[in-house]
């Protein structure tokens, strides 16, 4: 499907084939081999939707930005090389996902680390606003990314070892029942320096990301509705401050509301988006014969926008679902487990996933205000897509765990 696109968008972009097609869909070919086998070598109970699904996205999404720009095509190809050779890596290097469980705290202090080094003078810098981006040497890149990975096997290791003090004891106010604060305290304490860099980044995407994440891993260890009811009054507060404190925010507010006032200023974007979806109709364009590149973010946070400028309603629908099946394939996962950590880490890893990709597509469909996190596999971004593929191999390693222990593949 990713090759017969490449086709389509050469065709309709440039009406004849590249020299370059028939490396393109060999190496193409060979890179998607190499993570079939590296699942059927190193897991093979795991589910078998998790691995297709991803690359049916990465190879959308890689068409997407061949057909905007050969030049970033290049880069996104090196990326993708690295990004499943780290997914392979996982895969061998966790043959037992539990032992993560023994380094929690490392990945919390890793984690925090991760987010504080945008902070650090001449290594970090701003880029769109945010300070997420750190430059070494030739290499930028976001450790956000990786920190979200860490912080959920921290917040899944503590949980599954204090969920029975969490769940009963502590005080209770306005009909919540808290736990005891010295339990409490380590989580949050991960979670308030997680929330306080990104927002002294400004980077509340992400912000809101980690709070989802911290919430929902909560509700799931403890079975208690109250965190929820808790996290949502949390919720609607720091919106709340955040809206007064920063100037930013109040924007894409405003442009949320009303993008068509603000068209030849800071709403444009939002608009050219919209005016691509409604170029798409139901069936699209035709890959190639758009102009996505009316939208100056189209390569990362407004590539859904070109999907559905070109493929159309019926292609934007596909891109959902296939993101709700691997949702659902993770919390799948975590119901077939009976290890507490993996249940709990593998819920964790699905709601980054799900959670980063319906923020930026309800913000680039003004469902949301709009914040800059990128569309998981599809994105340009060698951070995220690295980092996506790490998550995928660590889910696929659960999924191959709990198929073992019910003795559904060999021992």
């Amino acid at each position: 499907m990713t090759g017969a696109a490449y086709v389509l968008a050469a065709l309709g972009k440039n009406a004849s084939l590249p020299a370059r097609i028939g490396p393109f869909l060999v190496s193409l070919l060979v890179l998607l081999v190499c993570a079939h086998i590296g699942v059927r070598k190193f897991a093979p109970g795991a589910s078998p939707l998790l691995l297709p699904l991803a690359t049916l996205l990465h190879g959308i999404g890689y068409v997407m930005i061949a057909r905007l720009s050969d030049r970033l095509a290049g880069l996104q190809a090196t990326w993708s090389l690295i990004a499943v050779a780290c997914f392979i890596a996982v895969l061998v290097a966790l043959p037992r996902v539990a032992d993560l469980l023994r380094y929690q705290y490392t990945f919390l202090f890793l984690g925090v680390f991760l987010q504080l080094l945008p902070l650090v003078p001449g290594v970090g810098f701003s880029s769109g606003g945010a300070r997420i981006w750190v430059s070494i040497g030739p290499i930028n890149f976001q450790p956000g990314e990786f920190a979200k990975l860490c912080l959920a096997i921290f917040f899944a290791g503590y949980l599954s070892e204090q969920r029975e003090v969490l769940s009963t004891g502590g005080k209770r106010i306005a009909g919540v029942q808290l736990p005891e604060m010295r339990t409490f305290l380590p989580v949050m304490l991960a979670w308030g320096v997680s929330v306080v860099v990104m927002v002294a980044e400004k980077d509340l995407g992400s912000s809101l990301l980690f709070f989802t994440l911290f919430v929902v891993l909560l509700w799931v260890a403890t079975e208690r509705t109250g965190y929820i009811v808790f996290g949502g009054g949390l919720f609607v507060l720091g919106a709340f401050i955040a809206y007064n404190m920063f100037g930013h925010v109040r924007d894409r507010f405003a442009i949320w509301l009303d993008p068509w006032s603000q068209y030849n200023g800071k709403g444009y974007q939002i608009v050219q988006g919209m005016f691509g979806f409604a170029e798409g109709g139901l069936s699209g364009t035709g890959l190639g014969l758009g102009d996505p590149t009316r939208i100056p973010a189209v390569k990362n946070d407004f590539i859904f926008a070109a999907i559905g400028e070109e493929l159309g309603l019926f292609g934007a629908t596909a891109v959902l679902a296939a993101f709700v099946f691997i949702i659902g394939s993770g919390l799948r996962t975590a119901i077939r487990t009976d290890n507490a950590f993996e249940k709990l880490l593998a819920v964790g890893l699905t709601t980054i996933l799900g959670v980063q990709a319906f923020i930026i597509l309800a913000g680039v469909l003004r469902v949301l205000p709009l914040t800059g996190v990128t569309l998981p596999f599809m994105s340009y971004g060698g951070s995220s897509l690295v980092a996506n593929y790490m998550l995928l191999g660590l889910l696929i390693a659960i999924s191959h765990s709990s198929a073992r222990r019910l003795h559904e593949v060999p021992q």
